[in-house]
C-alpha cells in the first residue's frame, strides 16, 4: 500500500536547467530552473516554467527567446547561486566568473562553461496558475567538443548533469547505465 503526501511538486528527478536571458538594458542573466523538460518532438521544443515575479520571466516576454544550459557537477555552485541570487540586485555571470555568450541564433545569452545549451525561439506562452510554461522551439544544440562520445553523440558521463530532488531538495549525479531503452523491455513481446 502507498502512503498518501497530497498534491505537491515532486517528480523524480528534475533537471537543472540553466534559462539565459537578456535583460530591457541588454545585460545577461541566468536563472536556475527545476520546472522544465523536453515537451514536443516535431518541432523539438522545450518547456520551462517561471514565476512572473522573476527577473528572467520579462527577458523572455520582450525578446522572445532563451537559452537553456544543462547544469553540471562542476559547476554546481555556480548553478545553485543563479537559483539564490536575483538579477535585478548582482550580475550572475560577474559573481560566479560565468562567461556569457550571446547566441548566434536567438537573442539570449548562455553560460561557456555549461556543456550543452540549446538556443529557443518563444513559441508558446501558457498561464498555468503562479507560474506561466514558456514552450521554445529547439533551433540549435551546441556541446562542449569533451562532451562528445566516440560514436559522436552527446555523451551524459561526460556531461555530469545535476538532477534536482525536488523531495530532498539536494543535487544528485547521474551514476552508470543500467538498461538500453528500446531494448530491455523487448522480452516482453510476443
Amino acid at each position: 500500500m502507498k502512503k498518501s503526501v497530497g498534491a505537491k511538486t515532486l517528480l523524480f528527478p528534475t533537471p537543472v536547467l540553466m534559462v539565459g536571458t537578456y535583460d530591457q538594458d541588454g545585460k545577461p542573466n541566468l536563472m536556475n530552473a527545476a520546472w522544465g523538460g523536453i515537451c514536443c518532438s516535431q518541432p523539438p521544443c522545450v518547456a520551462v516554467s517561471l514565476r512572473k515575479a522573476t527577473y528572467s520571466y520579462n527577458g523572455i516576454v520582450e525578446r522572445k527567446a532563451f537559452t537553456v544550459g544543462i547544469a553540471c557537477q562542476s559547476k554546481m555552485a555556480e548553478a545553485d547561486f543563479c537559483g539564490i541570487a536575483s538579477g535585478r540586485d548582482v550580475n550572475k555571470f560577474t559573481a560566479t566568473g560565468l562567461t556569457p555568450v550571446k547566441s548566434e541564433l536567438v537573442d539570449a545569452p548562455y553560460a561557456e562553461e555549461f556543456p550543452v545549451v540549446l538556443e529557443c525561439r518563444l513559441l508558446h506562452t501558457i498561464e498555468i496558475g503562479l507560474h506561466t510554461q514558456f514552450i521554445g522551439e529547439i533551433i540549435d544544440v551546441k556541446g562542449s567538443e569533451d562532451v562528445f562520445g566516440e560514436d559522436g553523440h552527446l555523451d551524459i558521463m561526460k556531461i555530469q548533469p545535476l538532477i534536482y530532488d525536488t523531495s530532498g531538495k539536494g543535487y544528485h549525479s547521474v551514476t552508470t547505465c543500467i538498461g538500453k531503452a528500446f531494448s530491455i523491455g523487448k522480452e516482453f513481446q510476443k
